[in-house]
């Protein structure tokens, strides 16, 4: 276990030790034939564990960031498995399908980006991959994540170490009988660690003291000016087209047998590149030496050097140590026929504060008087530096290097994000660090990164005599090479510096606005639940409506807006695993809705005539009403109103979860299907905006063939379906508040730890609002209008009868555009229509509102929640809404004051635009002052943030 192993401590308030693998290759310099050996040796058992014919169809899902090489590794070892790892860098236009938590990191969610949505849709076993096991709890949140929506038979979970207690065991076993699927588990040694109880305090305590006392060091030997070492030299590796430089999005046997090919050439130029290239430290006393190249005459297999930016290639200083370094020629040029004796133009850095070739400067020469280089040093060691999440490809080109440098010791790490204690004591795992700011402009903003064990620290026999960093081309910016940066970081302890670029993949299947249809498991037993009805679920009348959902009313789901935001874009959580916390809207606001009623009272009536006769005529004689929770349920309610009214029909009538993007509730389908003919079942919904989940719901019941997909909605105007009341885009009064128009129910939750997968989705009851509550005010005040607007509904319905109503999609079509227009990129980020645009003040984080120039009443009560939270409202000519509501594009918790007002925007249409930070904060009470659920809020900052994610 010591070989495998050792201990330190880091800064996390949740884990205060960390354990430190000697053969994982993260944080601890070890020969890559030790890290890609010990992944392949898991493979293979896992393979024997599986058979031939299993192995052939399993999947290989490794986690990020420690574990994405040694996923891969694993794969290896099953050499028919296709992998995918987990990632923490959202990619533009690559659809989620899927996401965990890891409650202990430093950095906990986890995103799922494959290519292929159906890559683990396959019901072969899923191999999960991760360094060490110490609770087990990142496995269970991610098998059960998973087996909700791809449900299989078998799991096989992979370590190198298993840490758990008798009692996390215990729980697995638990949690696989639960799941009714076989759970193996499979690591090259198992032990424990005994922690005392204190061990958070005095871990933060020991911290916080070595820390001190390493910066009071830093202090008092601070350079004065950049730090001193070699350029670094940028080398072509001729990466083969087309593969992938990991798993980010999924490799299969196919690229692995394409860099199996290329991995040769590719070692041979970093070991031409290693074994000719002059080290440019000056000679003894800053003296010039003959034989300087300029950057236009590079020689065949050299690359020009790439200066930090900030600096030229000519000014930086003089390294330590130089007039020890030891006379050596010049190793021989490469044979004509070597791909490394290939005369090439060094790449460029990009360009960074003042400098083009490398970074500023870009001049011939090396450090020195003369700018001449001076003779390198024979190689001994060698490290191949990997950087954060690419950690499979610097692997594997590091074990191809070590045989091809005979002699030499090549050793293999990678950068991380995870903040560790470094204690200069032979006993401790981590002895140097090297800390640098992140350089690939990640999704959580800037910050600090490491690189462990790569600075020799007071042992000369653990410097590296070169070193190869090797980066994605999305981590190839002027942060990098910036003074502060890694490069720089890395130039002052060793002799020779190499950067080398692997392009970053991006999958070339465009992305498409349709969603992968959610799975729930098969059922292993019918679900016992019946339908909840008010008095003790919701304010409606228990005839009105039975929700076939789960009462969460005991659970805190609600967190602030801001933080729900967040997750949400960071790809970190998915809008239904959390709650907002409920608007209560002042008097002005409670005047607007009762007028806004009394004015659209006989309009909605009308529609609500036309779409009932509609369904009665077309669909069913006596079909059962099945609302989508919960913005559809009011409408549900009252088309079974007119149906009673107009018909002496006592329609059954359900309201159902669906969640745009994960599906709909297939639990409570199944439920649907036991009581009552599914080709009876019309799903209802308010109003569509761009026709999300009208997809949503054709394909979460593709399936299905028994259930009709078409959803019967009030109002169409996006143009989507076609049973509908009206086109027009109005103001349906319902959409003005949330749970105090809607029966007092939240909208539906889906979280893997509260739903399982013969579960109905949930739900809370907010019954302490009900002193607030219009439910039935808003359902009697319509219903009254019945009587004078039937001659007319009924002439709708007949003229709809007439009227080809084919979708024509056009509201997706007005989404995309104003998209790209407003720089967006992200269609869900655009709420169109009045419902929706209410919804996103409401519920979300505004960017700004569009709004149709003239627009009247309708949008009275838009104006004063945008006014409410400070959020501008254009007028435009060509929108085919009434209004659009846009979310803030690239929202953190900076984008909007302390009391939720949005910050600003910047001016233009472009795609760089971003949140103006300067812009008002000027404090608004009536959003924040008046909340629904004071005891929730009581509850802390720690419980609403868990909600969130």
């Amino acid at each position: 276990m010591r070989e495998l192993l050792g201990l330190a401590l880091r800064r996390n308030p949740k884990r205060a030790h960390l354990l430190v693998s000697n053969v994982l290759g993260k944080h601890v310099p070890q020969r890559p034939a030790t890290v890609h050996g010990a992944g392949v040796r898991l493979g293979r058992r896992v393979r024997e564990l599986l058979g031939d014919e299993a192995a052939a169809r399993a999947v290989v899902l490794g986690y990020a960031e420690t574990a994405t090489g040694l996923g891969h590794s694993v794969a290896d070892g099953l050499v028919l498995a296709p992998y995918l790892h987990s990632t923490r860098r959202p990619v533009p236009g690559v659809a989620t399908v899927g996401g965990f938590e890891e409650e202990h990191s430093h950095a906990t969610s986890h995103l799922l980006l494959p290519e292929d949505p159906g890559f683990l849709a396959s019901t072969g076993p899923l191999v999960l991959v991760d360094d060490e096991f110490s609770t087990g709890r990142t496995v269970l949140n991610t098998i059960a994540a998973l087996h909700r929506r791809f449900p299989r038979d078998h799991y096989v979970v992979v370590a190198l170490v298993d840490m758990r207690s008798p009692e996390d065991r215990a729980r697995l076993d638990a949690f696989a009988a639960d799941l009714g699927a076989r759970v193996d588990l499979v690591a090259a040694a198992a032990g424990a660690v005994h922690l005392p109880d204190d061990v958070l305090e005095r871990g933060a305590e020991l911290v916080a003291a070595y820390e001190a006392a390493a910066g009071a060091r830093e202090g008092a030997t601070a350079p004065t000016g950049p730090p001193a070492g070699p350029e670094t030299t940028r080398v072509d590796l001729g990466w083969p087209e087309g593969v992938p430089d990991g798993g980010r999005h999924g490799f299969t046997p196919t690229h692995r047998a394409r860099l199996e090919a290329a991995l040769p050439a590719m070692a041979t130029r970093l070991a031409a590149e290693l074994g000719e290239t002059p080290d440019t430290c000056a000679a003894p006393g800053g003296t010039a030496l003959a034989g300087a190249a300029s950057a236009d005459t590079v020689p065949a297999g050299h690359t020009a050097p790439v200066a930090p930016a900030g600096h030229t290639a000519s000014d930086a200083p003089a390294a330590p140590d130089a007039s020890a370094a030891p006379a050596a020629s010049a190793a021989p040029d490469a044979p004509a026929d070597d791909l490394a004796a290939t005369p090439r133009r060094a790449a460029p850095a990009p360009d960074g504060p003042g400098g083009a070739l490398g970074g500023p400067g870009g001049a011939p020469g090396g450090p020195g008087a003369g700018g001449a280089p001076a003779p390198h040093r024979p190689l001994r060691r060698v490290l191949v530096l990997g950087f954060e999440e690419l950690m499979y490809a610097p692997l594997r080109i590091a074990e191809a290097l070590d045989e091809a440098l005979d002699g030499v010791e090549v050793r293999y790490s990678t950068t991380t994000r995870s903040p560790v204690l470094a204690v200069d004591d032979p006993g401790y795992a981590i002895r140097t660090r090297l800390t640098f700011p992140a350089h690939d402009d990640p999704a959580d903003g800037p910050g600090p990164r490491y690189a462990y064990n790569v600075a020799p620290g007071a042992d000369p026999d653990r410097r590296f005599d070169a070193v190869v960093a090797v980066v994605d081309s999305a981590a190839d910016t002027p942060a990098l090479h910036a003074p502060d940066g890694l490069l720089a970081g890395l130039s002052a302890h060793t002799d020779r510096l190499v950067l080398a670029v692997v392009p970053s993949y991006r999958p070339q299947t465009p992305p498409t606005p349709r969603t992968v249809p959610e799975r729930q498991a098969p059922p292993m037993h019918q679900p016992s639940y019946e339908p909840l009805r008010g008095p003790d679920f919701s304010s409606y009348a228990p005839e009105e409506v039975g929700w076939l959902l789960q009462d969460f009313s005991h659970v805190t789901l609600e967190a602030p807006t801001e933080e729900r935001e967040e997750a949400i874009q960071s790809g970190g959580a998915h809008y239904a695993e959390s709650l907002p916390v409920e608007y209560q809207p002042n008097e002005r606001y409670q005047e607007l809705f009762r007028a806004a009623l009394d004015t659209s009272a006989a309009r909605i009536a009308r529609a609500v005539g036309a779409v009932t006769e509609t369904v009665l005529a077309e669909r069913s004689p006596r079909p059962v009403l099945v609302s989508l929770a919960r913005a559809g349920t009011p409408v549900g309610v009252l088309m079974r109103r007119w149906a009673r009214h107009a018909h002496g029909l006592d329609l059954p009538h359900y309201a159902i979860s669906i969640v745009r993007g994960r599906g709909i509730d297939t639990a409570a389908l199944r439920w649907l299907a036991d009581h009552h003919d599914p080709s009876d079942v019309v799903f209802v919904d308010g109003w569509t905006g761009k026709g999300a989940i009208t997809r949503e719901l054709s394909d979460a019941l593709a399936p299905y063939p028994d259930f009709d997909p078409r959803i019967a909605v009030l109002a169409d105007p996006g143009r989507c379906v076609d049973t509908y009341g009206t086109r027009d885009d109005f103001l349906v009064p319902s959409a003005c508040l949330n749970s105090t128009v809607s029966g007092l129910i939240s909208r539906t939750v889906l979280r893997a730890d509260l739903v399982g997968p013969n579960d109905f989705h949930g739900a809370k009851y907010y019954r302490e609002l009900a002193g607030a509550d219009v439910s039935e005010y808003f359902l009697d005040t319509v219903s009254a209008r019945f009587a004078e607007v039937a001659e007319a509904a009924l002439a709708d319905a007949g003229r709809l009868a007439a009227t080809d109503r084919t979708p024509t999609w056009e509201g997706w079509a007005a989404v995309e555009r104003i998209s790209q227009e407003y720089g967006i990129h992200d269609v869900n980020l655009v709420k169109p229509g009045v419902g929706e645009t209410t919804r996103v003040l409401l519920r979300r984080v505004p960017w700004k509102i569009l709004a149709q120039r003239g627009a009247g009443a309708d949008l009275d009560h838009v104006r004063l929640l945008a006014e409410q939270r400070g959020v501008p409202v254009e007028e435009a000519d060509d929108l085919p809404y009434t209004c659009v509501g846009l979310i803030h594009p690239r929202y953190t918790r900076g984008a909007t004051g302390a009391d939720g007002k949005t910050v600003g925007t910047a001016s233009g249409t472009t795609a760089d635009r971003t949140a103006d930070k300067t812009a008002d904060k000027t404090a608004d009470k009536a959003n924040t002052a008046n909340t629904a659920n004071t005891a929730d809020k009581a509850a802390g900052r720690h419980e609403r943030t868990v909600a969130a994610r």
